[in-house]
């Protein structure tokens, strides 16, 4: 079976897309290493490596437990990575898996492979009523459980669109305008999920509230700067330190309040009042049998790439996993690095990988078409006009780059002066949020798929 996986797409296209022979030799280089990294990041794989059954022992890192002492064991979870994690579990458990409900994205369902665990599609990165069913079997199944038994909860990024619960008297329509609102108003992941959290009847711990007082191991991909688990699909096994009142600040912040529905602002303000329960915190007792374990993230697949580059006899620098801001400022600093080592031989020495790993953040704007990769790529092409042997590449690890089929873009020395030759106007493509467009007429986007992983941003500099 065709897993979805880690092929770049159009890999011989991209290659064959430049002119000098060292330009294709960087490209060739940065693609590689791309591919490679996605496949130590595949969740299937990751699972499998970090959780064993031996007889009866179930052992995930340091943690064992004794499955003789488990009445019944349930799998849900939600996430872009999720439908892997739970083909690879059942893998594992088979037939001691009492039932499952796991949401995973729309058109995935035949990549994976499970009998017990009930894959259901839903809608990413807009919630819809797929994942609202889906996350109400999820519920429905939670309430069934006692003490005694073991809930297996697999959770990556994604999971906060695919795992829609609306609180109160919000209704899914409310939530998804407002989720759409979230994404274009340049908020950061952190903001974003407090305001998710605290308008849904299930993120937030509220998750590990229901499955109490059964034992919970709670399997996470991060796809979060620096893998606050309490973020991360928006936590619904983990305590959660937000606040109402920080959801309402997220979104004055970012001038949404004023249009935001009603009802949402009345459930927030009632929150901020007392009047309905916060989301819940680090001293409840509901997380005395809750086990959360971080399996991958970022940083792994950055290390990997490493690793891999020192092997080819390149020299590697990893300089963050931790990189936010305006995608186009962080385009411009990835510009500047690579100027640095070509013309001055700073930092680091050629031939070299500049890793770099993170999530930026888009303010829009425009009208235009793209995603976050794809503009930090634009912006970075307008610095790095006339260089040889050189490639740029940001991509999505999760092979969805914005809206678009994309995973992101990459660049050379002649990706300035290609546009000119067709003109093509960067600066205007930048005004208008159009990168896909202006990486799609010069052939230069990067086409992965839906990769069924989740570990935030990949960039990477090579210098031959």
């Amino acid at each position: 079976m065709v897993k979805q996986g880690s092929k770049i797409e159009n890999k011989d296209d991209l290659l064959l897309n430049t002119l000098f022979d060292e330009d294709a030799r960087a490209r060739e280089i940065c693609l590689d290493l791309l591919e490679y990294a996605l496949e130590v990041v595949n969740p299937i794989k990751t699972v499998k490596s970090t959780v064993s059954l031996q007889d009866t022992v179930l052992r995930i890192n340091d943690y064992s437990l004794d499955l003789s002492s488990i009445n019944r064991i349930f799998i849900v979870g939600a996430g872009k990575a999720s439908g892997g994690m739970a083909e690879a579990l059942e893998a594992i458990l088979k037939d001691k898996i009492t039932a499952g409900t796991v949401n995973i994205p729309e058109n995935t369902k035949q990549n994976y492979r499970t009998e017990k665990i009930e894959l259901r599609e839903a809608g990413h990165p807009l919630p819809n009523s797929k994942g609202l069913k889906g996350a109400r079997e999820i519920s429905a199944l939670l309430s069934t459980v006692r003490d005694g038994d073991l809930v297996f909860c697999l959770i990556s990024g994604g999971g906060s669109a695919l795992l829609p619960m609306p609180a109160g008297e919000i209704n899914l329509q409310e939530k998804t305008v407002l989720t759409k609102s979230l994404l274009l108003s340049g908020a950061t992941i952190n903001e974003i999920n407090a305001v998710r959290k605290h308008v849904s009847d299930i993120k937030g711990g509220r998750l590990a509230n229901r499955a109490y007082p059964a034992t919970v191991i709670s399997l996470i991909i991060s796809d979060v700067v620096d893998d606050h688990l309490d973020i991360i699909a928006s936590g619904p096994t983990v305590p959660d330190s937000s606040t109402y009142r920080d959801a309402i600040e997220a979104l004055q912040t970012h001038k949404l309040w004023k249009d935001c529905p009603q009802t949402i602002k009345e459930h927030l303000k009632k929150g901020v009042k007392g009047i309905i329960d916060e989301t819940p915190k680090p001293n409840n007792p509901i997380f005395s049998n809750v086990h959360n374990f971080l399996i991958a993230n970022n940083q792994k697949a950055l290390e990997a790439i490493n690793q891999a580059a020192k092997k080819q006899h390149f020299n590697p620098i990893l300089l963050s996993s931790s990189i936010e801001g305006e995608a186009s400022e962080i385009g411009e600093y990835l510009a500047g690095y690579a100027k640095k080592v070509i013309k001055k031989g700073e930092t680091v020495k050629k031939p070299c990988v500049v890793i770099v790993g993170g999530e930026t953040t888009v303010t829009v704007t425009g009208k235009g078409l793209g995603g976050r990769n794809q503009e930090a790529m634009l912006s970075a092409a307008r610095y790095i006009g006339g260089l040889k042997g050189v490639a740029i590449v940001s991509i999505g690890t999760d092979g969805i780059d914005g809206v678009t089929e994309a995973a992101g873009a990459i660049i050379n020395g002649r990706t300035l002066s290609k546009a000119q030759e067709r003109e093509l106007r960067i600066e205007d493509y930048l005004k208008n949020n159009d990168s896909y467009h202006f990486f799609k007429s010069l052939n230069d986007l990067v086409i992965t798929g839906s990769t069924g992983t989740n570990v935030n941003d990949v960039m990477l500099i090579v210098v031959v």
